[in-house]
């Protein structure tokens, strides 16, 4: 059994008399990616902050393979928090130089990983001159060449095009395989495809964990939906009335079975109506553990 490279109880976090954080416990296993998803603004980069040791919790404690990272348990660590690495006024090249004579643990595999993310020809340009996306690309070529056991990423695609997601998800698995362990935070539901177990933090508070393929087990029906008439009916059938729309459809969640059939008579005989339960995918589970379950 896999050993815990990172255990946090009861944080809790204020900030001005008001609570973000609502007593997070979360443990993370030796060698596994567990991406915590939740959408922007609940606390996921002030918890990630307080697991690497840059924020302290106002109550609580946090642990990386056994250690107090107030006690230097942070130096088993690498940690990208956005717009938190790269220095605008220098050059890629001289970011390089900067962060690696900060971080002793720091190695060349930044070469390969700006080569593989495709800003190799932009390093003698000055960071300030960089897109959105390419600076997260340097920042995280940056902290994943350190050569540590735990990294903690702070929402790395974020900005990032769907194509060089993939690049990105390559980088962290070829880590994973080295035998490291990685904490990643995302709302994406596409940075979930590769996770080992899925954390989900809707509002200041870890609401479930468990493998991507329990989570989807677990989830309520999804049912399917086209057409006004039924969209309008289905607002009274799937829980919480949550619709979630994509185009001219829209996907929730039924409480039971014997809905669809409730849904289905309610719309029957509208013109251009689809009413049918599909198979879940990694947007309704994060629809469901963000917007409908808490």
């Amino acid at each position: 059994m896999s050993g815990v490279a990172l255990d946090s109880r009861g944080v809790r976090k204020t900030f001005d008399g008001d609570r973000v954080l609502e007593g997070t416990d979360l443990t993370v296993r030796e060698g596994e990616l567990l991406v915590l998803m939740g959408p922007n603004g609940v606390g996921k980069t002030v918890l990630l902050s307080i697991l690497a040791g840059s924020e302290r919790p106002s109550d609580g404690t946090v642990e990386a393979f056994g250690e107090p990272v107030d006690d230097g348990g942070r130096d088993s660590l690498g940690f990208m928090l956005q717009d938190s690495v790269a220095v605008e006024t220098l050059t890629g090249r001289e970011n390089v130089a900067f962060y690696g004579g900060l971080r002793p643990a720091f190695t060349d595999r930044w070469r390969e990983y700006v080569d593989t993310l495709g800003i190799e020809d932009d390093l003698a340009d000055l960071v300030e001159q960089y897109s959105e996306g390419m600076k997260r690309k340097l920042e995280f070529a940056l902290t994943m060449s350190e050569d540590v056991p735990l990294y903690l990423l702070d929402e790395p695609t974020a900005g990032v095009d769907l194509t060089n997601v993939q690049r990105f998800h390559d980088v962290v698995l070829e880590r994973l395989e080295a035998g490291a362990t990685v904490l990643l935070s995302s709302h994406r539901p596409i940075d979930a495809t590769v996770a080992d177990r899925i954390a989900f933090m809707p509002d200041g508070r870890i609401s479930a964990v468990g493998d991507p393929d329990a989570l989807l087990a677990d989830l309520p029906p999804v049912v399917r939906i086209s057409g006004r008439e039924a969209m309008v009916a289905a607002e009274d059938v799937v829980l919480e009335g949550a619709l979630f729309s994509l185009g001219g459809e829209a996907r929730g969640f039924l409480p039971d079975d014997d809905a669809l059939e409730e849904l289905r008579a309610a719309a029957d005989g509208s013109s251009g109506t689809t009413v049918s339960t599909v198979e879940p995918n990694y947007t309704d589970l994060f629809n469901y553990h963000v917007h409908v379950r808490p």
